[in-house]
């Protein structure tokens, strides 16, 4: 398809976002937008041009002439929407994490196969320089066997809502399902899924927190009943394995960034979201007897690919390679199944924390249960 015909479900923060990021990339139309709030989603429609305009998800996909659905809501509200819009024939982005729980992320995912669509989840950290640069080195087998990684996120104390950004809807199981590891680990989690060749969990262990005093009055206003710290550890079928922490607050002045090992060399990612300044990507490894600390023009590297790129916007965010994959230039990464192994990871790490021992994954599957909310 030469343009592809776009209806967004969702005119708050997140929607307002995408549809920013629509307006640069050609090829791509967003001609409807929905949300409850139809009084915004019209105010959002006048500024940007877009022709129509719905307050019921259900309606808008009765438009023919739409050839995807990108939503923009919160978690619990990702499944029906995205199923609803994929059984319509239409071909759903959707914004991460796929959805509250395992089980409502896998009927998604089965429902794209069904129906023959493509389902594409929001995991921006795929298309940063970096994470390109790391998967260059791990497919020319520079890093040989890889056996470990590490998955770190870090805010010193930046919770939604009751730190004063955001909303309370962040912070509640009833809306967002989970808090920091559905939240912002998901992006770092799905990174280095990514980055292993998102290989086959099979025993989860972890634990969550929420230890840190926040202000009475927006605890008791927020409903805060999700984490703001969770650490684990995940055994993959082949022996790798990943440990993970990551946090909305913890009283420290900054975490290392993600790191991925094998028996030939290692990668460092740059730190996550921190207090201080972060430290860059390095690759390391052992040439003529020689430890090697590399560090790489990471600038140079993603101008010269571009340039050598039939597509050099393929991949230069979510949204560019989501519209690049419509229009059939290149094959769709496997967002929808990297996303929902991330959920299986996360999951487990909350069923660990409960039962306090460790949880095989198909006690997980097992375990999980939608949460999800009609419109």
């Amino acid at each position: 398809m030469d343009t592809v015909k776009i209806g967004i479900v969702g005119a708050g923060q997140i929607g307002k976002a995408h549809l920013e990021q629509y307006m640069d990339i050609p090829g791509a139309a967003v001609t409807a937008i929905c949300d409850i709030n139809l009084e915004e989603a019209r105010r959002v429609a006048d500024r940007h041009g877009i022709a129509k305009v719905y307050a019921d998800y259900r309606e808008m996909l009765e438009q023919e002439e739409l050839n995807a659905v990108d939503v923009c809501l919160h978690n619990n509200y990702h499944m029906p929407v995205t199923v609803a819009a994929l059984e319509a024939g239409k071909h759903v982005y959707c914004e991460k994490p796929i959805a509250g729980s395992y089980t409502d992320g896998l009927r998604m995912v089965e429902t794209a196969r069904r129906c023959g669509k493509m389902l594409h989840i929001q995991l921006a950290h795929l298309y940063d320089k970096e994470t390109k640069a790391a998967k260059q080195i791990i497919d020319a087998g520079k890093l040989g066997r890889l056996y470990h990684a590490r998955s770190t996120g870090f805010r010193r104390r930046n919770r939604p809502y009751v730190d004063g950004y955001g909303t309370a809807a962040f912070t509640r199981q009833e809306t967002a399902g989970g808090g920091a590891l559905y939240d912002m680990g998901v992006y770092h989690i799905a990174r280095m899924l990514y980055l292993m060749g998102n290989p086959k969990a099979e025993r989860i262990a972890g634990r969550t927190y929420q230890e840190i005093a926040m202000d009475e009055e927006r605890r008791a206003s927020s409903g805060f009943d999700v984490e703001e710290m969770a650490a684990g550890f995940v055994r993959f079928a082949g022996g790798i394995t990943l440990d993970i922490i990551e946090s909305w607050a913890l009283q420290l002045g900054g975490l290392e960034g993600s790191s991925i090992v094998g028996s030939e060399g290692g990668i460092r990612l740059p730190g996550a979201v921190s207090d201080r300044e972060p430290h860059g990507f390095s690759f390391h490894t052992t040439i003529a007897g020689l430890d090697m600390d590399c560090t790489i023009d990471l600038e140079r590297a993603d101008r010269r690919n571009r340039m050598l790129s039939p597509y050099p916007d393929a991949y230069a965010s979510s949204q560019h390679h989501w519209i690049s994959a419509l229009q059939g230039q290149v094959p769709l990464l496997p967002t929808a199944e990297i996303a929902l192994n991330t959920m299986l990871i996360s999951e487990g790490i909350y069923l660990s924390h409960r039962l306090g021992r460790e949880v095989t994954t198909d006690e997980v599957a097992q375990a999980s249960q939608s949460t999800a909310i009609a419109l």
